[in-house]
């Protein structure tokens, strides 16, 4: 018998874990799809902004030996969330009502972010794996 189909938040959920592997981050890697209407209109993943050098390519990330959530500032990186919101703007795309879907839980920086963009929900992996529903209002 062939495998289940998989549901669509499944599915999404995949697919921004394939975009995770494009991360240039020595911490984590994290990707990111938006979907607005059953159609994905966005991706992104974490990583130095455009011209500047990854962390993977100079070797040492500057949060080291910071716990996880401290230390953004000292971060080269942009989140995954936030680079799929920037790449939806930059194509003149409306993410408005639109699902995120996200291979971590979004800190509270992107969170606002998604808000202010119009994401109505969000769907994230949790410290064990497990998908996650949270709703921006």
């Amino acid at each position: 018998m062939p495998n289940p189909r998989p549901t669509r938040d499944e599915y999404y959920m995949a697919i921004a874990k394939q975009v995770s592997t494009r991360s240039t981050c020595l911490r984590r890697s994290v990707g990111a799809i938006i979907v607005v209407g059953d159609m994905i209109v966005a991706t992104g993943y974490n990583g130095a902004p455009r011209g500047e050098p990854h962390c993977i390519d100079i070797g040492f990330c500057a949060r080291e030996g910071q716990p996880r959530g401290h230390g953004y500032e000292d971060c080269r990186g942009v989140h995954a969330e936030t680079n799929a919101l920037l790449m939806a703007a930059k194509h003149g795309i409306s993410v408005d009502g639109g699902t995120m879907y996200v291979t971590s839980k979004p800190c509270n920086i992107c969170r606002k972010l998604m808000k202010q963009a119009g994401i109505k929900k969000v769907v994230y992996l949790d410290d064990e794996g497990k998908m996650q529903t949270m709703t921006i209002d």
